[in-house]
């Protein structure tokens, strides 16, 4: 797809939508014959009806993927066979790249510039990364004595339920999914009730590949329907969930009161991005620091939304992250020189303009930003939003406010500077600034996240593990080959030799 104004709108309006269940190699409507409206954050205009999966469907697909588990077609199958359809399920992806990058835009309100050169691109990589290990990893021969003979194995968990957010919807689908099925998992997967498009495609997609029937099922559905009857249910082995802190302990809840299945939680975050007076290049870290924040509309997990900055450079730093901050154009998201597209819904609206307000009440100076625009096209549209003098006391600097809203705090010493980034109950991301090879290694490894960029603003890419501490979530880890280690069991099989 050529990124041009014109060309995008041409094809966005070509599309044609999926919007049943994908179950057992099938598309299904929801019993019930129930639907639900997505809508376009741009426009706040309906965009399709989708079935609305709840209890009937999810005993349907978890009935699916228990057959297929035990029918070995796909959990038996030699590695390299599923390497090879898992690689043609990434083939398929990427002949239907320009469509998948479209359906997220129109759903979820964002650029088109970062659904098809980032968002896509990473998402086919990751089931790419995760094929090609599939025939890379070994087992284990115990160090015992000649009588014996103890083989280490993993196996494969079985049924795994997996409930992704809306902020990335094709990419976070990709990361649980990746490893899941590459381990030889039969999958559930419930996609957000507001960006379900991309992930119902997708599951068509890995069936074009030759990914069996009952393997990948995708239940659209609302949260407190289809969610919790995927975590309440007895024959899910496991779930791995990504979204916020409080719905994630409704699944820890699910888990306790149902078969003790296993949870895999990445939840929310409130990142520091912490600059230090010998910060190597001023120009380069308000370059990172704008875009840790307002990425996405900073509706992103790792949200650097805590710029914790020395004293002593504050007022500089601050000056170019402001300016820098300017050029960043808020638009229509199917226009490739849009930076920031809508916020995902109105509620959303509401809540990030609420914290706002608790900014400027609690005594924050507002800089730049913190209205609503663009009112006319009917869309979710906010400027982007910086406060200066923000203490930690202040709400905007304590809770993830999962919008474009930046919060400045000042530091003296780098004791403080540590306590400040560590004063959150979230610890999945963190960023530092300096020169110093010393303090780079002392701070990193005291400030509690799971992901610590040093100099720059990063995620890691495919071959680190993403996660967090504290409340940011527990257990197991996204990406890289850990994560295929929460896929799977761990086995010892113990031998006594003649």
């Amino acid at each position: 797809m050529k990124l041009k104004y014109s060309d995008v709108k041409k094809t966005a309006g070509k599309l044609k939508f999926r919007t049943q269940a994908f179950i057992d190699g099938k598309f299904v409507g929801a019993r019930s014959g129930q639907t639900f409206t997505t809508e376009n954050p741009a426009t706040g205009k309906p965009l399709a009806e989708i079935a609305a999966g709840d209890i009937p469907e999810v005993n349907r697909a978890v009935t699916a993927a228990r057959k297929a588990f035990d029918r070995g077609l796909w959990s038996r199958a030699k590695p390299g066979e599923r390497k090879q359809v898992l690689l043609r399920f990434a083939d398929r992806l990427e002949a239907n790249a320009d469509e998948l990058a479209l359906l997220d835009t129109l759903e979820a309100g964002k650029p088109i510039g970062d659904c098809a050169t980032m968002d896509i691109p990473d998402t086919i990589h990751c089931i790419r990364w995760h094929a090609e290990a599939i025939d890379k990893l070994y087992g284990h021969v115990s160090p015992t004595g000649p009588e014996n003979l103890a083989l280490i194995l993993r196996e494969p968990v079985g049924v795994v339920g997996c409930v992704i957010p809306w902020n990335f919807p094709a990419q976070m689908a990709a990361w649980k999914i990746g490893p899941a099925l590459a381990t030889g998992n039969s999958v559930v997967l419930k996609p957000a009730e507001l960006t379900s498009l991309s992930a119902i495609r997708m599951a068509e997609l890995a069936a074009e590949a030759g990914v069996p029937a009952g393997v990948f099922n995708v239940v659209p559905g609302l949260g407190e329907t289809a969610g919790q009857a995927i975590g309440r249910h007895g024959d899910v082995d496991l779930v791995a969930f990504t979204g916020s802190t409080e719905v994630g302990r409704c699944f820890l809840k699910y888990a306790a009161e149902s078969n003790l299945k296993r949870v895999i939680l990445e939840c929310g975050g409130k990142s520091p991005q912490v600059v230090f007076a010998d910060a190597p290049d001023l120009a380069a870290v308000a370059n990172h620091a704008v875009g840790a924040a307002f990425w996405n509309m900073g509706e992103n997990c790792s949200c650097g939304s805590r710029l914790i900055v020395h004293k002593n450079i504050k007022d500089e730093l601050v000056q170019r992250v402001v300016k820098l901050a300017r050029t960043w154009p808020v638009g229509d998201p199917l226009d490739p020189r849009t930076r920031l597209g809508a916020l995902i819904e109105k509620p959303h609206l509401e809540k990030v303009l609420g914290y706002i307000a608790a900014g400027r009440s609690e005594g924050a100076k507002l800089i730049l930003g913190g209205r609503r625009i663009l009112e006319r096209t009917g869309g979710y549209f906010m400027e982007v939003t910086i406060f200066d003098e923000v203490s930690q006391k202040m709400k905007i600097a304590r809770e993830e406010i999962f919008g474009p809203v930046l919060s400045v705090i000042p530091f003296s010493t780098e004791a403080e500077a540590i306590a400040l980034a560590n004063a959150t109950d979230y610890g999945l991301a963190a960023s530092l600034y300096t020169q110093d090879l010393n303090r780079a290694h002392r701070v990193s490894r005291a400030i509690r996240a799971g992901t610590v960029s040093v100099n720059c603003f990063s995620e890691g890419d495919i071959t680190t593990p993403f996660g967090g501490f504290k409340q940011s979530g527990f257990f197991g880890r996204d990406k890289s080959i850990w994560a295929h280690d929460q896929y799977t069991e761990l086995k010892t099989i113990w031998m006594q030799l003649a």
